[in-house]
């Protein structure tokens, strides 16, 4: 794994619908925050990784260009990384290999979108190829409708206790990300306002599906020899595994998903970890679609395949369970999606340093973040630790 590597601050707006600012000064906000809260001054940076998703998601072309004094960077070398949904934890872990690898000390990422000057939908859908995908896939919810239901059949699952399943994830992550005061979606929900929503594409409703979301995220990477200088409580990274499989939705397994299992298998091993649903405190899993987090809890190892519905009913994944599982709220309240799964990545830090505020979870010393993106076929994971 090279050198070891820590997170010693984060920085993020609050996420929501922001038409009274312009793209830059959005991003600021994230980058004034993160050195804020580290003490650090620009001049400190070695260099800064950033990414959005594809750039016509907002139509704004070489966004790193429009970035770099946002950054406040310029004359520091620029890294862009695009990995569509999976893009925040894509620049986590090429921030912790610039640093680990000895050529940096400290290295700012930066995740960034906003959704609401574009058409998330459109892109989402053109992205695809022309021929076959692009008719009747429908962008991200056809997909994950698709896969959900290959899910459910493969394992037999009983449509009620799915459906139930997903309409408790939907009410407690509402809940959650009102003690999160960066999250875009607060409202309460009750079961019947999740299952008598409008259909999306069957069998998820509104309330299954995240929102478009404008915001950004800041996290500061660190080699030991700075974290030492500082003598900041940090997130030292433990393990990291990423894995991409097929383009074309059709031609991988969605079910025991491989990119998923695999990628969670190597940042495990680097970690030690060998069962993660005692040995995690808290995880923060890339959960755009209610019925698509149920599948990462089993590809994960959290529990075995086709058991997920039923511990989610019996609250083991809720705040005061066994394994807490995105206390922030998760992607389902807030969803830019550049900066999303680092978003994941700051959540997970702030648990372990015991920063988390009013979603803290009590003596979390080992925290799981994911993210998920491409068409359905990246999936990356990053495993943090209060210790070295």
């Amino acid at each position: 794994m090279g050198r070891p590597v820590a997170i010693i601050g984060t920085g993020q707006t609050h996420h929501g619908k922001h038409m009274e600012l312009c793209y830059p000064d959005l991003v600021r906000q994230a980058v004034v925050r993160v050195f804020e809260d580290t003490g650090l001054e620009p001049k400190d940076i070695d260099g800064v990784v950033s990414g959005t998703m594809p750039s016509m998601m907002e139509g704004v072309a070489m966004t790193h260009l429009y970035f770099a004094d946002v950054f406040q960077a310029v004359g520091k070398p620029i890294l862009k990384t695009e990995t569509c949904g999976s893009v925040g934890v894509s620049i986590a872990h090429t921030a912790y290999y610039w640093v680990a690898s000895g050529q940096a000390d400290v290295i700012l990422a930066v995740g960034h979108e906003k959704m609401n000057e574009g058409d998330s939908q459109a892109t989402m859908t053109t992205v695809l190829e022309p021929f076959f995908q692009r008719y009747f896939i429908s962008g991200a919810p056809g997909i994950f409708s698709m896969q959900s239901q290959q899910w459910a059949t493969r394992f037999g699952i009983d449509e009620q206790m799915i459906r139930d399943a997903a309409t408790h994830i939907s009410v407690h992550h509402h809940d959650d990300a009102f003690n999160n005061p960066y999250a875009h979606v607060k409202v309460r929900l009750t079961a019947d306002d999740v299952n008598n929503a409008r259909i999306i594409t069957y069998p998820i409703r509104l309330y299954d599906v995240c929102p478009n979301s404008d915001g950004a995220c800041a996290v500061i990477f660190v080699s030991e020899k700075m974290a030492k200088k500082l003598g900041r409580k940090a997130a030292w990274v433990r393990g990291i595994g990423y894995r991409g499989e097929e383009q074309f939705f059709g031609d991988s397994d969605k079910a025991v998903w491989p990119s998923a299992v695999e990628a969670a298998q190597e940042a495990y091993g680097q970690a030690g970890i060998t069962n993660p649903r005692k040995e995690l405190d808290v995880a923060e899993v890339y959960n755009p679609f209610t019925y698509q987090e149920m599948l990462f809890y089993e590809c994960f190892g959290f529990c075995d395949f086709g058991q997920a519905p039923g511990l989610v009913l019996k609250g083991v994944f809720d705040q005061g369970g066994e394994l807490p599982c995105d206390p922030s709220g998760g992607v389902l309240c807030t969803n830019p999606i550049g900066a999303t799964g680092l978003i994941r990545t700051a959540e997970a830090a702030m648990q372990v340093m015991g920063r988390a505020g009013d979603r803290q979870i009590p003596g979390a010393k080992t925290a799981l973040a994911h993210a998920m993106g491409g068409i359905d076929q990246f999936n990356g994971v990053i495993i943090l630790g209060s210790e070295l």
